[in-house]
């Protein structure tokens, strides 16, 4: 049977462009890229390559490339480096502003170092400009928002909280992991200090991802130990997995490219939420006009997200529930919580580059017959 992967904003297939050149890069590089021998300097050229590929990507220039092991840990290295920047120059509190739907991994790095504020937001998980700025206090060493939401796929006023943010002299961190290869990304033009992306959501090998610094400013390292990336992250770079990041990031960087995807993204995810709405009980979340355009995320009334999870695998379908409750924690999605909808019961859907019309088929063919088993069996409980 031929399976639908619905799950994209989970994790992306690796794209072919960047297997064949992580095969190439295995076999032909095997130098330390920091050594001055032949095979040292050959893995310093192909590393350098994926750095203005990345770049290119993302409209920013090569040093501005800080290359880690994920999205998880450039933003662990964003929200270290702007707090340890700030004690290093004065020993005031720290204090770092995030939405209420940020990302676990910006939310626990930010407790971790420093008083945060949380700012809400409206029913369609988007923050307001002016409740960010008021959230700003004396201590603030950093604003952290994301571009687009890894639950629901709003989108949110990122240009105009960067441009408020710059004239009170705040650094600003953009979590880009859901939007970097879906909407395009101008790193340099935007004026923002610091942006993370995940390499695995965009076709690129798990396992690497980049923080992108911006020009002057200069962060504390979190991993320290050597003077890779030009001093900003220690540890030998995994050259050949990084020359599959710089090769998806290469397919993306064609603007023809990146449209294409994003509309053919469009048109399925349309069709998804047509479907979806078509069924009783079923609600979409998120913003309608500010989204990303890979992922939908709906409630489903009356039925356990670890249900319709097991119908559509067994009908071959891979999904997602937006809440954490059907992954590793019992808990309801904070995402979901702080929108003010329901937050047990809801289905993540997002496609990517792979996935074909037919795959959207599968779904609208398994989804309503999943849930009215389900709704079925729970009445008669």
């Amino acid at each position: 049977m031929t399976r639908a992967y619905l799950d994209h904003a989970s994790t992306s297939p690796l794209r072919p462009e960047a297997r064949d050149a992580m095969v190439e890069a295995l076999h032909s590089l095997v130098g330390d890229p920091g050594r001055i021998h032949e095979e040292g300097l050959a893995s310093r050229v192909a590393l350098e390559t994926a750095r203005e590929q990345v770049a290119a990507l993302v409209g920013a220039r090569p040093r501005s490339v800080v290359f880690t092991s994920g999205a998880t840990e450039a933003i662990g290295a964003a929200v270290w480096g702007a707090a340890e920047r700030s004690r290093e120059r004065s020993p005031v509190p720290v204090h770092h502003v995030v939405s209420a739907v940020e990302h676990s991994a910006v939310r626990r790095w930010a407790e971790r170092t420093g008083e945060v504020t949380v700012v809400p937001v409206d029913r369609g998980g988007r923050v307001a400009v002016d409740d960010v700025l008021a959230a700003i206090g004396p201590h603030t060493v950093a604003v952290h928002v994301q571009w687009g939401n890894h639950e629901v796929g709003t989108v949110q006023p990122v240009a105009e909280v960067v441009a408020a943010c710059r004239e009170r002299g705040v650094l600003v961190h953009v979590d880009a992991a859901q939007a970097a290869g879906r909407v395009p990304i101008a790193f340099d033009d935007l004026g923002a200090d610091l942006l993370s992306l995940s390499g695995h959501k965009l076709g690129g090998p798990a396992g690497t991802g980049a923080l992108l610094v911006r020009g002057g400013l200069r962060v504390p390292p979190l991993l320290v130990g050597g003077d890779q990336e030009r001093a900003r992250r220690a540890g030998l770079e995994p050259v050949a997995a990084l020359v599959g990041l710089g090769a998806a990031a290469a397919v993306l960087a064609d603007p023809t490219r990146l449209a294409e995807e994003a509309d053919r993204a469009v048109a399925q995810t349309d069709r998804i939420r047509t479907g979806l709405a078509a069924i009783d009980g079923v609600a979409t979340f998120g913003s309608a006009e500010h989204r990303l355009p890979h992922l939908v995320c709906a409630g489903i009334d009356g039925v356990e997200p670890q249900g319709v999870l097991l119908g559509l695998d067994r009908a071959g379908v891979a999904a997602h529930s937006g809440s954490s409750c059907s992954s590793e924690s019992l808990e309801p999605s904070p995402v979901l919580e702080a929108m003010g909808v329901d937050a047990h019961r809801s289905l993540r859907l997002s496609v990517g580059w792979s996935t074909v019309d037919a795959d959207v088929d599968r779904l609208l063919s398994a989804l309503p017959d999943t849930v009215a088993r389900l709704r079925e069996l729970a009445a008669g409980a």
